[in-house]
């Protein structure tokens, strides 16, 4: 009985002992965890996302600030270990060490495919572990811009289409469109493809004028992959004839007798393949010449006077200038008369005035010289009337307040009794 109660107070004992030892060692690792997470929050992981063309180089960094010689190791989207510090255990070539210290792994990736696109961890073997993300974005540029046109040839006032296509592109691109140095503004559509790939097609209109033959149609895509990528078109407009009549001879004023030579400058596209002179409403001169675009008229005459037109077209259409001819009269190099009025009409004659006019002129000075000279009869007629009344007054002065005709011829003016003052003297 005495063994029995000294064997289980050994059992007891034993007991106590493994427990204690159980709770310090429980203690200790409880520790060593709280210590281990002090020391990873005084670490800092740091990475960054990158975006690289397809077919080019990206790099992948993880570093690390306040390193205590914890392990760094790179993961790829599928978890799988790339590098764990400087050693690589996935047999991929196109991952190779740039660099490697306590606080940096430094890893590149050559020849980037869409299969790479997704999200790497930068991990620092803490306990527990620390994790940092790195999103790799791969850019795919889009082919060549194929441009097309509707019409490769467009008439003045017509609307023309032309389209600008971006194929395969990720992401998905921008077109803009530029006339000349003017913005334009297109439709655009986008077409996803496979593994988020993109075609887009943008639609431009609009209405051409013959300013616009020759001008660059550009079509400019927007594209983080590329820069300056463009293609461009150049616009083919035909237009009806631009027709000009220039004068060759004379200089100055067209006058009888000399000679007329007109030239008709025609300029379209297509050129013009027929040009034609005609008189408006009237007959063409009989001897007038016409060598292609030019029209020569000798000896000029009033007959000739009129409207001549000059009518060139293309395929477009037609067009016309028109030339007034007025025939003036010969300049004479006889001196003037001296008469002002007729110095007058010779001298707007001189300045191109028409002859109508100077018959007219002429019809007003006559009617003001008449006019003047039936005043000038009324004033003498008036004049000599009012001298012939005073005659017969004078004569009969006097004779009123006789009584009879012997005492009127007495006591007239120059009668009788002036006789006494006419004394006649006899030697």
């Amino acid at each position: 009985m005495a063994i029995s109660g000294l064997g289980s107070h050994y059992i007891s004992l034993f007991l106590y002992v493994v427990f204690a030892t159980f709770l310090h060692k429980g203690a200790a690792q409880t520790i060593s965890v709280l210590h281990g997470f002090t020391a990873v929050q005084g670490q800092n992981l740091v990475t960054n996302n990158v975006s690289v063309v397809e077919g080019e180089t990206a790099i992948i960094s993880c570093r690390v600030k306040n390193n205590d010689d914890s392990v760094i190791q790179l993961l790829n989207p599928n978890r799988q270990t790339i590098y764990f510090r400087d050693v690589r255990p996935l047999k991929d070539s196109r991952f190779q060490l740039v660099n490697f210290s306590d606080n940096e792994l430094l890893v590149s990736l050559s020849n980037v495919s869409l299969s790479d696109e997704g999200r790497y961890v930068c991990q620092l073997y803490t306990d527990p572990p620390q994790e940092a993300y790195a999103d790799i974005t791969v850019l795919v540029p889009p082919g060549n811009p194929i441009l097309e046109s509707r019409e490769e040839i467009v008439s003045e006032g017509n609307e023309t289409e032309i389209t600008c296509t971006a194929m395969g592109s990720k992401p998905a691109s921008t077109i803009k469109w530029m006339k000349g140095d003017q913005p334009l503004q297109g439709e655009a559509t986008v077409e996803e493809l496979y593994d988020r790939m993109f075609t887009v097609t943008s639609r431009l209109r609009l209405t051409v004028s013959k300013e616009d033959d020759g001008v660059a149609v550009i079509c400019i895509i927007d594209h983080p992959a590329v820069k300056d990528f463009q293609a461009q078109k150049y616009l083919e407009v035909q237009y009806k004839p631009e027709v000009q009549i220039v004068v060759e001879f004379p200089e100055g004023l067209t006058r009888e007798g000399e000679n007329l030579e007109l030239t008709c400058r025609a300029k379209g596209k297509p050129q013009p393949h027929q040009i034609n002179w005609l008189k408006v409403d009237d007959d063409f001169p009989s001897h007038a010449v016409i060598t292609g675009s030019d029209l020569f008229i000798e000896n000029l005459n009033k007959s000739f006077n009129g409207t001549y037109r000059c009518v060139a077209s293309n395929l477009v259409g037609e067009a016309y200038d028109d030339y007034i001819l007025y025939v003036y009269d010969v300049l004479t190099t006889t001196p003037p008369p001296t008469n002002t009025t007729i110095s007058a009409f010779q001298d707007s004659r001189a300045d191109g005035a028409p002859q109508k006019i100077d018959h007219a002129v002429i019809g007003g000075i006559v009617a003001v010289v008449v006019f003047a000279m039936l005043c000038l009869l009324i004033v003498l007629g008036r004049y000599f009337a009012r001298h012939k009344g005073t005659y017969f007054t004078h004569e009969a002065k006097g004779a009123d307040d006789a009584a009879d005709a012997d005492t009127a011829i007495i006591n007239a003016e120059g009668g009788h009794n002036n006789s006494d003052d006419k004394k006649e003297y006899y030697i």
